[in-house]
């Protein structure tokens, strides 16, 4: 391995444990921890909602249901960016490669919409969990998805009746329906009004980049 290769990955590892650690409950609670995250909303031109199931392996809220993609923006300078959100907008169209296989050109950095952010604070289990500064970004692309295993354990699409229905089963304690938190937070408190605007191709109406939701 050349000199190069070993500082690239020395960067990563130390990114991966710099986030890693910030997910640890003891430390948010003991230092108010926080990190960025990013939330994306993908639909189709049918205007439905594709969904994910965490994998197994994920450190936080493993197989549970929830948005499109959610990850980091990572301390590199192309997802540093603050004009626009293109930092964010970038760190997800990165993500959903990695996670999902969607590539660059299916999803332009330029399409997705910021609609908002919230923050808030989630226990995954006794050790883990998350407090984040969440980006929320839609998009209505039509994509070839090749999800990746380690990454995803499922998906589909719904539409805005089938999420209702999931939500019930959810609320009724179907092991097999668990919601994320800060997907079901974005149910509750916006997703179905500004699902209005996907369908009528007013999602920059509903845009309010300047309010920080605390739920």
């Amino acid at each position: 391995m050349d000199a190069f290769s070993l500082m690239k990955m020395i960067v990563w590892w130390a990114m991966t444990l710099n986030i890693t650690v910030s997910h640890l409950m003891e430390k948010i609670e003991a230092e108010n921890l926080l990190h960025r995250a990013f939330s994306v909303f993908l639909f189709n031109s049918k205007y439905e909602l594709l969904l994910q199931q965490r994998s197994k392996t994920k450190v936080t809220f493993p197989l549970v249901w929830t948005n499109t993609c959610c990850s980091h923006p990572l301390y590199r300078e192309s997802e540093l960016i603050e004009e626009n959100v293109l930092g964010v907008r970038n760190a997800a169209q990165r993500k959903l490669l990695d996670e999902l296989g969607i590539v660059a050109e299916d999803v332009p950095v330029n399409e997705f919409t910021a609609l908002g952010r919230m923050l808030y604070k989630a226990p995954s289990d006794g050790k883990w969990g998350e407090h984040e500064l969440d980006y929320l970004l839609f998009i209505v692309r039509d994509v070839k998805l090749k999800p990746n295993p380690d990454e995803v354990a499922d998906i589909k699409y719904v539409s805005r009746e089938e999420l209702k229905e999931l939500v019930k089963k959810a609320d009724a304690g179907d092991e097999a329906v668990i919601l994320s938190p800060w997907f079901r937070l974005v149910v509750d408190n916006f997703l179905m009004k500004w699902w209005d605007h996907v369908e009528e191709g007013t999602l920059i109406e509903a845009a309010d980049m300047k309010t920080i939701h605390k739920l």
